[in-house]
């Protein structure tokens, strides 16, 4: 019976961080597909930018993603105090952070770029957009807190009510000011961006209304005096692995970029095209075993090790399942879709190739998304960074290099390499998650 009621548990949180994340994936994906009407030059300026912007998202998920692992677990023991502890701690220190990140990236965007190595006839439109979005991503440190505050307590209904309003108003203004609509003037990418910054920073205000109306209400100052050191270092040890991991990754995404740059502007935009076609797949596994998270931080704070593990086995087959149906439908019908965004043949003909070898990743990807978030929501935060540290600059950055470009395989055979990493790393955090040696890592039991 107690199994039967924490997989009911799952579903009603699953859907709802199913449809948050779809709507925020879509946030970026709607750029994608309306520049892609204005011309594919923009869409690959745009694409490299959102690898910095992604990976600036990934710092500021550090101090957000250690307040849900510890709310979740203090909520299964009921530490309340320590719980509004860590959430205000969480949100002072992102706003700290997202502040000076914001101000770096206005200020050195082009710089940046250049680093990347964006070719000259796209460096105007990347320059518009890093600069406009960059800025404001402030915003975003603040939404992730708040976000997983209201997660780690069980209400992931409303993120996903904020994300679709915000996402209804990004389509608005992105019709209205890329191509110049209702009286506005054309203003192509810098339209898009425009649209993008204000709609997060929206997005920002309304979680935090939220936040303070149906979670914590209040973050008393007694609560803050003394300084609760435990809790940051708390943070500190989930959020530093899981930070270090997830940048570890994004800067292998941005040399992974800079070498496609160097291919063709076709194959950067075919990359970005996939990408945004990809990310929808294995949507159903990210959100599952977000929400699935929740439910093992709470079961891990009531030292109920075994119900944890066995419900991270059950979310962890219907994930797979239902992500390798996705991605199988993705390859049969990638012809027509890829037709739908652009007429040019070469990047058609790329795309196909790729959606069919990324079937074969995704089995990778689903093990790597289930076993490395679950491990991080137990506290078993190291082993995970290390693996993928490891990994990721050995196979999915030198080994594509290799097939990609002195082998002259393109963005094709780059493709391969990502799949290897993928299955891989899977590989080895599964044997990690079934070992069991993380029923030792839980904070609760610690204090």
């Amino acid at each position: 019976m107690a199994n039967q009621s924490l997989k009911r548990q799952l579903k009603v949180l699953s859907v709802p961080v199913f449809i948050e994340i779809a709507l925020v994936m879509l946030l970026g994906a709607v750029d994608t597909v309306m520049l892609s009407r204005y011309s594919d030059n923009s869409v690959a300026a745009v694409g490299l930018d959102n690898q910095l912007i992604s990976l600036v998202f990934l710092v500021y998920q550090f101090f957000s993603m250690g307040a849900a692992i510890l709310c979740a677990q203090y909520i299964g023991a009921g530490l309340r105090k320590r719980l509004v502890q860590v959430v205000g701690m969480a949100l002072v220190v992102n706003l700290m952070l997202g502040l000076t990140v914001s101000a770096l990236l206005f200020l050195y965007a082009e710089q940046l770029l250049r680093l990347m190595g964006l070719r000259p006839e796209l460096m105007n439109d990347g320059l518009i957009y890093l600069r406009l979005t960059g800025a404001l991503s402030f915003f975003q440190a603040l939404s992730l807190t708040f976000s997983a505050s209201l997660r780690s307590a069980d209400k992931v209904v409303y993120p996903m009510m904020v994300t679709g309003i915000v996402n209804v108003l990004n389509i608005i203004g992105n019709y209205a000011l890329i191509f110049g609509h209702w009286g506005f003037p054309q203003m192509g990418v810098e339209g898009a961006a425009i649209s993008t910054a204000t709609c997060r920073a929206v997005s920002m205000v309304l979680l935090a209304a939220i936040h303070f109306r149906v979670h914590i209400p209040q973050f008393p100052l007694s609560y803050f005096h003394p300084m609760p050191w435990q809790e940051l270092r708390n943070l500190m040890k989930i959020g530093i692995p899981a930070m270090s991991e997830n940048i570890s990754y994004s800067l292998s995404q941005v040399a992974i970029t800079y070498f496609i740059n160097k291919i063709s502007n076709e194959a950067l935009a075919t990359r970005t095209y996939c990408y945004n076609m990809i990310m929808f797949v294995y949507l159903f596994c990210v959100s599952i075993t977000q929400g699935g998270d929740i439910l093992v931080g709470h079961l891990v704070g009531q030292q109920r090790h075994q119900a944890a593990f066995v419900l991270g086995n059950y979310f962890f087959r219907w994930a797979m399942i239902i992500t390798l149906t996705g991605s199988a439908l993705l390859a049969i019908t990638g012809r027509s879709i890829l037709s739908a965004f652009t007429d040019n043949q070469e990047i058609i003909s790329m795309g196909i190739w790729i959606l069919v070898i990324d079937w074969f990743l995704e089995i990778g990807r689903t093990s790597n998304i289930f076993a490395g978030s679950t491990l991080r929501a137990t506290g078993d935060t190291i082993y995970p960074f290390v693996i993928g540290v490891i990994f990721q600059w050995s196979i999915a950055v030198g080994l594509s290099y290799v097939i990609g470009i002195p082998l002259g395989y393109g963005l094709v055979g780059m493709w391969v390499g990502f799949a290897i990493d993928e299955n891989i790393r899977g590989i080895i955090l599964m044997r990690r998650w079934r070992s069991g040696k993380w029923r030792t890592k839980g904070f609760v039991h610690k204090q």
